[in-house]
């Protein structure tokens, strides 16, 4: 017997669907509102969980990261009564189970149903037969949750894995976290930082070379291939790795079996292989820079790990992390965090990703010294200056533009208006179009009116006091 809550607005499909699954021996409950429907389920515990797109106070699509962050979240099915295919879209990526139009036969739903129960019985099973060594992973947001579960499902064979994202992104936690969970994790992690290998002895490097190989070899060298026999073989950076190289790769993926440079003898080596790009290989594949076999054949799994700032819900937690981290490493407490400095971290873009945001937390350590408690005025003066820009843009895009801009007229001069008055309204009108046009930018507004930076400044002052 399971235990499933329905949250609809509209009673009539409710009561139909309670009426339905009570039949089949199941606990059914409903909410006809978003807000009730979250209060039962973080008071309960739930299996299943039909959610309703477009309620009353609010929309069920968004209230998916919410109700993932229960301790046992519920299978989620998403129901609506819309057509859109960008909505089954964002209800497959924030990991619902499945999108129902309210239309269809009933028995789809009862199918959904029982699909969706046989796979939390059956995850469930599994998941106490393996349990994750993911600590290394911080975050709890959605994107980075799902990311997590594609590391488990690496755990239990030995396919290649493609892990991709922006720089610093912790593609490498990730590869060290997909060994951690495997049946290599007993034997060696090899790193091979592609972008760095010396082009002239890349194959050496990977495959080994015997001694008088080459002019330089004055004794034999085992590869990095070889060293990862057994364990994983970490490929950082793949999209650098020569095509030349990529070719003799594919037959060591697929023979296990190699030849040293310089060697006539093959060796063997049975290891995992993990790959990671900051790049876009696809688009390499189809301009012909990276090799089509050799793309397809790392990629057999992939994880794409998202940016910072697409999961800005986790900085509290990466910062709590690295403080504890730095705790133990100077043995001694650090500083404290205050609400100003996480919200500025929080309304930074972070191009930088996480080791970015490490290195700042660091930087501003650094900063305060003897002082107890991290402010905002510690941080970095470029993320300080984005901040306060960024904050100048919205008060230009709502407060400049709050009231209507007096209108000019056509060709001269209202009556009764004096020549000063007209270039201050003719001003205002400049001032005002000009952020909008550039959307609040400083930099472009400075570069297309000819003004200083201060100058601009003084002028929008102004006319905010004006309006005021």
């Amino acid at each position: 017997m399971s235990k499933i809550l329905i949250i609809d607005d509209d009673p009539g499909i409710c009561k139909i669907l309670v009426k339905k699954f009570e039949k089949m021996s199941h606990d059914v409950f409903y909410s006809l509102s978003l807000n009730q429907g979250l209060e039962q389920i973080f008071s309960n515990e739930f299996d299943l969980v039909f959610l309703d797109v477009n309620l009353p106070d609010g929309n069920g699509i968004d209230a998916i990261e919410t109700i993932n962050r229960h301790d046992i979240a519920p299978e989620i099915i998403i129901m609506t009564g819309d057509t859109e295919p960008d909505g089954a879209e964002l209800a497959m990526k924030s990991s619902a189970w499945d999108y129902i139009q309210k239309g269809r036969s009933h028995k789809e739903f009862q199918f959904s149903m029982v699909r969706a129960l046989e796979y939390r019985q059956e995850k469930f099973k599994q998941n106490s037969k393996n349990q994750m060594d993911i600590e290394s992973i911080i975050g709890e947001s959605v994107i980075i949750q799902a990311c997590k579960k594609k590391v488990l499902k690496t755990s239990n064979n030995d396919m290649p894995v493609l892990i991709t994202g922006e720089t610093g992104t912790g593609k490498e936690i990730f590869a060290k976290a997909v060994h951690q969970n495997s049946f290599c994790s007993r034997n060696d992690f090899i790193v091979v930082d592609c972008a760095s290998l010396p082009e002239h002895l890349v194959e050496s490097v990977l495959f080994g070379h015997k001694k008088g190989a080459f002019t330089s070899a004055d004794a034999d060298r085992t590869g990095l291939i070889k060293l990862a026999d057994k364990g994983t073989l970490f490929l950082d950076e793949v999209g650098e790795l020569p095509k030349v190289i990529q070719k003799k790769f594919l037959r060591v993926l697929q023979e296990k079996k190699f030849r040293p440079v310089g060697g006539k003898q093959e060796v063997t080596s049975d290891f995992r292989l993990v790959s990671a790009t900051h790049r876009n290989l696809s688009k390499m594949v189809k301009n012909g820079s990276f090799r089509e076999d050799f793309y397809f054949r790392i990629a057999s799994l992939t994880i794409e790990i998202p940016p910072l700032r697409d999961r800005k819900s986790d900085i509290s937690l990466l910062v709590a992390h690295h403080m504890d981290r730095k705790t133990i490493f100077f043995d001694q407490p650090v500083h404290k965090i205050s609400k100003d400095f996480i919200q500025s971290l929080e309304d930074y873009s972070w191009p930088g990703n996480v080791r970015e945001l490490f290195n700042t937390i660091d930087y501003a350590s650094s900063d305060a010294f003897n002082e107890s408690i991290l402010f905002a005025k510690h941080l970095p003066d470029n993320i300080r200056i984005f901040n306060i820009q960024n904050k100048i843009k919205g008060q230009a895009g709502t407060e400049i533009n709050s009231e209507p801009t007096p209108e000019i007229a056509g060709t001269a001069p209202v009556e009764n208006q004096t020549l000063k008055a007209y270039i201050e309204q003719a001003k205002y009108k400049y001032i005002t179009d000009l952020m909008v046009h550039t959307n609040g930018d400083i930099k472009t507004a400075c570069r297309l009116s000819g003004l200083s930076r201060g100058h601009l400044y003084s002028l929008l002052k102004s006319v905010k006091s004006d309006q005021d």
